[in-house]
């Protein structure tokens, strides 16, 4: 590595890492309304869910090994570290609610599975287009917009986990209460994830422009 290399912000590396993680999360997202539309051959579902939660990984991994390595960033070390763990956190609940159907053999999904995989998908798309946005800053209302539909998706989140265990707590099967509580709380835990997105986004918005 050169000096230039040491000096020169690396813009263009993690302005790219971050758009590529966010476009781990859409997939991943994406791949869990699939789930949901085609309860079928969940295992070869969820093994292609694993592989997106590696390959999140392994962009974390790259971000964090560059950020040690790099003199002068494009934006604060620590708003890229936050920026960085986000995003591998909403894709990382996506994946382990996904698993617990899989560790709970759960036969069919309900109703209130498919309204969370519809509001994560949603916040997904949102992430997405606050990332694009990152680049250059000219757009910081477009920015901003995305940060007021995240943490209204997460409140409807929220509204949805309290519907479910209403819902769930009328049933008199103690395991089955077990089961979906615990992936509802995964799912809302996704959405709680996607808010810590748009915080980063604000915080960044804040000190940059």
């Amino acid at each position: 590595m050169g000096l230039k290399s040491w000096v020169v912000p690396q813009d263009k590396f993690f302005f790219e890492l971050f758009e590529e993680q966010a476009e781990i999360v859409c997939e991943a997202a994406d791949l869990l309304v699939n789930i949901f539309a085609d309860y079928t051959n969940i295992q070869e579902k969820y093994r292609q869910m694993k592989d997106l939660e590696h390959r999140g990984d392994a962009m974390a991994h790259r971000a964090y090994d560059e950020l040690n390595r790099t003199f002068i960033t494009p934006i604060e070390p620590e708003e890229i570290s936050r920026l960085v763990t986000a995003l591998d956190d909403v894709i990382d609940f996506i994946d382990s609610g996904a698993n617990m159907l899989m560790i709970y053999e759960i036969e069919k999904p309900d109703a209130f599975m498919v309204e969370f995989a519809s509001v994560i998908r949603k916040a997904a798309e949102e992430i997405r287009t606050g990332v694009a946005g990152l680049r250059t800053l000219n757009d910081p209302e477009t920015i901003k917009g995305c940060c007021i539909e995240i943490n209204r998706l997460e409140n409807q989140g929220d509204d949805i986990l309290s519907n479910a265990l209403c819902s769930l707590f009328k049933t008199k099967d103690p395991v089955e209460i077990i089961k979906f509580k615990d992936i509802y709380e995964h799912f809302e835990i996704a959405t709680d994830k996607c808010e810590d997105v748009a915080d980063v986004f604000a915080a960044i918005l804040i000190r940059h422009t």
